[in-house]
């Protein structure tokens, strides 16, 4: 059974004589000792911080982009991930603006349909991260950036030539989540062409080690993949009712 306590977690950067309105969470103690914080998203303070801390570590969607008068855009989206194989499918998600200016990979993904993805690895962690400021449209941030234009085969937006995976995109559709300030755009693309060094490849298996991409954490934080270790998939024979 698990008990709620009477207390209340209020915000410690605030008075803790604060009223009703600091309080952000219920503290639960639960039988094995210790106890679990009870969050509303809708209330706590900060809470994009705690949810970005604890979905980790997060890949990097380097997307390079085109408006239709040949602007170019480049920009890191973390809230990024393959969910499909047949066909090829991978989503990320974008503010629809950031202050009062739209976001330019969003407008040009809705505009031509193009894009590319290109990962994040050691040697261009730097680099992606100069991307990230709000650039005026007819800023590339290639340039700014110190990296290199490769032409895609398919679609038009060029890849990071220095990126070790390029993956040119169509878009399926954008899904609209949230409303006003908050609203995000989720774009779903299919993989129309994949572009990998040759040397992170043996065989049909990625050399992880030799890729080394970049994860995202929370704040101003990363991570790499120097790490890493293997669990084979059991299978469950139905009838000696046991996991092999």
């Amino acid at each position: 059974m698990i008990h709620v306590s009477q207390s209340r977690y209020l915000d410690r950067h605030k008075d803790s004589s604060a009223d009703d309105q600091c309080q952000k969470g219920i503290i639960v103690t639960i039988p094995s000792g210790g106890t679990v914080l009870i969050i509303d998203p809708n209330n706590f303070e900060g809470f994009n911080r705690v949810f970005t801390g604890v979905i980790v570590p997060r890949p990097i969607a380097f997307v390079s982009s085109m408006s239709s008068d040949g602007y170019v855009n480049l920009a890191p989206y973390s809230f990024f991930n393959a969910v499909s194989y047949h066909p090829p499918t991978i989503v990320f998600s974008s503010n629809r603006k950031a202050g009062d200016k739209q976001k330019d990979t969003l407008a040009n993904i809705e505009e031509t349909g193009e894009f590319v993805i290109n990962i994040v690895s050691d040697e261009i962690a730097e680099a992606m991260n100069i991307t990230a400021a709000e650039y005026p449209m007819e800023v590339d941030e290639f340039q700014i950036a110190g990296l290199t234009h490769a032409p895609s085969q398919i679609v038009k937006p060029p890849r990071v030539a220095e990126s070790p995976v390029n993956l040119e995109c169509r878009l399926n559709q954008v899904v609209k989540i949230g409303e006003g300030d908050h609203e995000h755009g989720l774009v779903i693309g299919e993989v129309v062409l994949v572009h990998l060094r040759d040397d992170i490849i043996d065989g049909h298996r990625i050399n992880h080690q030799r890729l080394k991409p970049v994860g995202r954490l929370a704040g101003n934080m990363y991570c790499s993949t120097a790490d890493s270790y293997e669990l084979v998939r059991p299978s469950y024979d139905p009838d000696a009712q046991r996991v092999g």
